[in-house]
């Protein structure tokens, strides 16, 4: 009986993720499929794409499996169900997760570090026409192989430094070396691996901070403001561009008598001229978007995109809030920086941490709630993304746009949202700590209760406690999603900092957000700055 209560509960874990699996992948597709160049498609790149933002959210979608496993070991009161009872059995759930976890997470690294970069370098090699396919693939190797070095540089790093001092200090030099090769058989790899992920979802924290700070504001506003008239827009493009050519007529009437113009004049003729230009791609743009039927649907459809992005808002808003209290309680009550911040408890009311416990026993509501989560930062990130391009510092190296972005920015698409993706384990964490670290999971306290009748004493009476950092070991299991992010304190205190960055930066993004007017509707299609095949000017 206990048997097929275990084959039962962890095979609609399974399953619920199965599904959630094949509508990753449809999502996937459909999403780069959105954003591929129709002049530039490229079927490696396309399914390098693909592939990449589809295994970062299915590691995702694995944290919810991972805390109804650890959660239905047990029953409300404290104990351990009948099939859960043995030691060996437990270990054998948690060693499921954790090898999806390593395949998961092995795969991600080969993605970043190996796959990518060569299929991005290849098709950036492939721009010069004088250079054959030998050549192509051997240069690309060629600036792969760096990527490669950092990647084993970070799991030698992961895998040697010990997180604890050996036992003997006046031991040899050999057995400091056979120690840690000891502690790295022991621990299956996973410092090596953690601290690898850890680097990649630190520079997926500033991806977050950048574009998906930005995304939670602009896009709800957006939303709710909508677009400017096309019918106005073409009105006022018309009167610019015949404003623009006087202009021109009157500096070429200059020198109709033959004299030449001045360096003024001409530097004056050629920007007037780029200008004209642009409002004549505007112009082309904006009639083909006055007979687009999508612009009329939205149109109809305004009341909804509102209310859609009523909800959007508060969302952000209830994600803000929750983070706040989060970081407010580990500023009171963590056992401090060196610790990583580890909250001993929950001190703080926090309403998503309390709606996703409350919603946890009724699987698979609180897998749904995650995985909307989810897909909210991917598509916040995507809607930064999209609004600020991709910048290298100061300079911008690509634009993001619908059925007009080029291979190479394809890749650099997924690589920015793979890291956020990842960050975002650590952002659910934030969110609602106790949820992540336990689940649903409560142990028995025993507690000493004085006896009432002839024979004065004391008796243990035992009281259901929900799990926290201060429970016995063998009494509640911890997630190994929370295993990989915290192997490392350092790590969690740079994360912990860079939430109040991500607070402040929504902030500011939702006062910029506000402050603007509508935008085009054909916002981002034609910038003076246009030069390559993704931002070509040619509309079907």
């Amino acid at each position: 009986m206990a048997e097929q209560s275990f084959l039962s509960e962890s095979a609609l874990g399974w399953s619920i993720f199965t599904f959630i699996l094949l509508v990753i992948l449809a999502f996937s597709w459909v999403y780069i499929r959105k954003y591929q160049s129709r002049q530039e498609s490229e079927v490696v790149s396309t399914i390098t794409a693909i592939c990449a933002l589809a295994v970062a959210l299915i590691t995702s979608a694995l944290l919810p499996v991972d805390i109804f496993l650890v959660s239905f070991m047990k029953y409300p009161n404290g104990t351990y169900k009948d099939w859960a009872a043995n030691n060996e059995t437990r270990g054998q759930i948690e060693d499921t997760v954790l090898y999806g976890y390593y395949t998961l997470y092995s795969i991600i690294l080969f993605c970043v570090f190996l796959w990518i970069p060569f299929v991005y370098f290849y098709y950036e090699e492939k721009d010069d026409d004088s250079i054959n396919k030998c050549l192509q693939v051997k240069n690309a190797l060629k600036y792969t192989i760096g990527f490669v070095i950092v990647c084993v540089a970070l799991l030698l790093i992961g895998a040697f430094v010990p997180l604890e001092a050996p036992p003997s200090q006046n031991s040899t030099q050999w057995e400091k070396v056979q120690y840690l090769f000891e502690e790295l058989g022991s621990s299956h790899g996973l410092p090596a691996l953690s601290f690898s992920i850890s680097t990649l979802t630190l520079i997926g924290m500033l991806a977050v901070i950048t574009y998906t700070a930005y995304g939670m504001s602009v896009l709800p506003l957006n939303l709710i403001k909508g677009t400017r008239s096309v019918v106005y827009e073409r009105l006022e493009n018309t009167e610019d561009i015949e404003d623009v050519e006087h202009q021109i007529e009157k500096l070429k009437a200059k020198c109709e008598d033959g004299r030449p113009l001045s360096t003024r004049d001409r530097r004056n003729l050629q920007e007037l001229e780029a200008k004209l230009h642009v409002l004549q791609r505007r112009c082309r743009h904006l009639e083909v978007a006055e007979r687009n039927c999508c612009t009329r649907v939205g149109s109809a459809l305004r009341p909804l995109k509102i209310l859609l992005g009523i909800l959007f808002i508060l969302v952000a808003l209830l994600f803000t809030v929750a983070l706040f209290i989060s970081n407010l309680d580990k500023a009171l009550h963590s056992a401090g920086i060196s610790s990583g911040f580890v909250v001993f408890g929950t001190n703080l009311t926090n309403p998503l941490n309390e709606l996703l416990l409350a919603l946890q026993p009724v699987f698979p509501l609180d897998y749904i709630l995650i995985t909307v989560i989810t897909m909210y930062f991917v598509l916040t990130s995507m809607a930064g993304i999209r609004n600020m391009g991709i910048w290298f510092f100061w300079i911008r190296l690509y634009k993001i746009r619908p059925k007009r972005t080029r291979p190479q920015a394809l890749l650099f698409l997924c690589m920015i949202l793979l890291l956020i993706v990842l960050h975002t384990s650590y952002m659910i964490y934030s969110l609602a700590p106790q949820y992540v670290m336990y689940g649903s999971q409560k142990y028995l306290l025993q507690e000493p209760v004085p006896s009432v009748g002839p024979a004065p004493g004391n008796t243990t009476s035992g009281t259901a406690k929900n799990c926290d950092a201060d429970a016995p070991e063998d009494q509640c299991t911890v997630t190994r999603s929370y295993l990989f992010l915290h192997k490392f304190w350092f790590f969690s205190t740079i994360y912990y900092f860079g939430n109040w960055v991500f607070i402040g930066v929504f902030l500011i993004g939702l006062t910029v957000s506000c402050c603007k007017g509508k935008k085009s509707v054909i916002e981002g299609e034609v910038e003076a700055d246009d030069s390559d095949m993704s931002d070509d000017e040619y509309v079907h």
